[in-house]
């Protein structure tokens, strides 16, 4: 039986004195660190946790994600991986939809889990770290004196393990159930395209709730890496980081590759990485020369939650011939183009990429409609337009669902525009992405007042506050007085509201 938690067991059995986890001053073995996932697995399982209930982390990086994800994992119950930066409103809807039981957090996001209690349906909640308060237990005051011994596991296989919340296109997200067999998938076809090597010192900067940074933490221990592990992405500690450390590789966006850059000492902080995973926003050849001029290649990558992080990639021998492509499938992948019939398209004609393998997922939670919609035959109907050369490499060139990246978090202007659709001054609103120099693309809101309303874009920023997260929230706004563009069916033609607002400035 394929059971995550077990790959944490079996490489602490095979290395157990090999350095395991770094953070900050913390440094942990496998041995010690498959030990304290025990702990959190017992303490838990004394709580009543068991096979098939959801339990939410809301929890920045630190050791204690780990050894929750390891050990709930050998307990067979899913973790719901809850993004930090939403507004309690968000994580309230998404623990309900999820029937999260148990909620564990850190102590910085008390005041968010207070406002979210007074409303939840989460049974208990439990706070990281010492010490607890009156209605959280504290899980390190439980686990300091819970066995250390091998858990049953409780599940596996085609369990879910995860269900990681991807941003919905009707306002609300959808919940992808990612099971252990789909993780164990990602990792394998990962560690057959890339080049991870035995005990390479590999950083995890980006936040796990992501499936990107959760992948390379699985791949880590599956692989026999070192995990140097930080709270959270800042250029000069993560510098200083890849220096006293001795990085090998890690994965980023492009905007934190361009931060890194600007920073001073960049050339000598860099000198033991080797290669790097980029995601997200294809990297501007410059900056992909620049990182070659330090014998840093970049690879450009493409993929999403629903496919438990890869699907295609750009190795480092075309990196530059090939710039603003995503490459080819990764090794147990299989990548389509069709057009609106399914058929297969052409080279260089534009469809719809579908992907198939087994680190797909095969549902979404509680809902049969959006999984028909997705996932049909096998793969993955991913709603992201692309085109592929007469070599095979793939290009992506839109977002099918209007989607906005911007510095590596996706937003749906759906979920923007259903907030925005409550203000009381606003007719009508849409959102698209606009240029930004900072984080590839920032949302802006184009917004018809109602008559008589005195709109001004200060007042839609404001009202969009503690209903979002902060990266979702328009960073500019236009107060348009015209209807909104809309097609014969009375869609909103965001393609005519990108070619008048969607310049840098407007």
């Amino acid at each position: 039986m394929i059971n995550i938690g077990q790959f944490l067991a079996r490489r602490a059995e095979r290395a157990p004195d090999q350095e395991g986890l770094v953070f900050g001053s913390t440094r942990l073995t496998y041995g010690e660190l498959n030990r304290e996932a025990n702990r959190v697995a017992h303490a838990l399982a004394g709580l009543g946790v068991k096979k098939g209930d959801r339990v939410g982390i809301l929890l920045m990086n630190s050791p204690r994600f780990c050894q929750l994800y390891f050990g709930l994992a050998k307990l067979g119950a899913v973790l719901v991986t809850l993004n930090w930066r939403l507004a309690p409103p968000e994580l309230e809807w998404i623990c309900a939809n999820a029937g999260v039981t148990l909620l564990v957090f850190e102590r910085e996001f008390l005041a968010a889990v207070e406002a979210l209690r007074s409303r939840s349906t989460v049974a208990r909640y439990v706070i990281a770290d010492e010490p607890g308060v009156g209605w959280a237990a504290s899980l390190d005051g439980l686990a300091v004196s819970a066995a250390d011994s091998e858990p049953g596991l409780g599940g596996g296989d085609d369990d879910p393990l995860l269900i990681m919340y991807t941003s919905g296109t009707t306002g609300r997200p959808k919940g992808a159930v990612i099971t252990h067999a789909n993780v164990f998938w990602g990792s394998v076809t990962v560690l057959l395209t890339l080049d991870f090597r035995v005990r390479d010192r590999v950083l995890i900067v980006m936040p796990l709730y992501h499936i990107g940074a959760l992948d390379y933490l699985t791949m880590c221990v599956h692989r026999g890496c070192t995990a140097i592990l930080m709270r959270a992405f800042e250029p000069r500690a993560m510098l200083e980081t890849i220096r006293g450390e001795r990085v090998d590789t890690f994965l980023a966006v492009a905007a934190m590759l361009q931060a890194l850059r600007d920073v001073p000492g960049f050339e000598e902080a860099v000198s033991s990485v080797r290669w790097l995973l980029c995601g997200a926003a294809p990297v501007p050849v410059p900056l992909i020369e620049a990182y070659a001029r330090h014998d840093i290649t970049i690879q450009q990558s493409y993929g999403l939650t629903e496919t438990t992080g890869p699907a295609a990639v750009l190795g480092p021998e075309r990196a530059i011939e090939k710039a603003g492509s995503t490459g080819t499938a990764f090794f147990h992948t299989e990548i389509r183009v069709v057009d609106d019939a399914g058929r297969d398209v052409p080279p260089r004609q534009v469809g719809e990429v579908l992907v198939r393998g087994a680190h797909v997922i095969r549902e979404y939670w509680r809902d049969p409609e959006g999984t028909a919609q997705a996932i049909r035959d096998g793969w993955l109907h991913t709603g992201d337009l692309a085109w592929f050369d007469e070599e095979g490499f793939l290009s992506i060139a839109d977002r099918k669902k209007d989607m906005i990246v911007s510095g590596g978090e996706n937003i749906y202007p759906a979920e923007v525009e259903s907030v925005l659709s409550g203000h009381p001054g606003i007719a009508e609103a849409a959102v698209i992405g606009v240029p930004d120099e900072r984080w590839g693309e920032a949302p802006r809101a184009i917004v018809v007042p109602k008559p008589g309303a005195a709109l001004t874009g200060e007042e839609v920023v404001a009202f969009c506050q503690g209903k979002l997260a902060r990266y979702k929230i328009p960073r500019s706004v236009v107060i348009w007085t015209e209807p909104l563009p809309r097609n014969p069916t009375g869609k909103i033609l965001k393609r005519v509201l990108r070619d008048t607002h969607g310049h840098k400035e407007s």
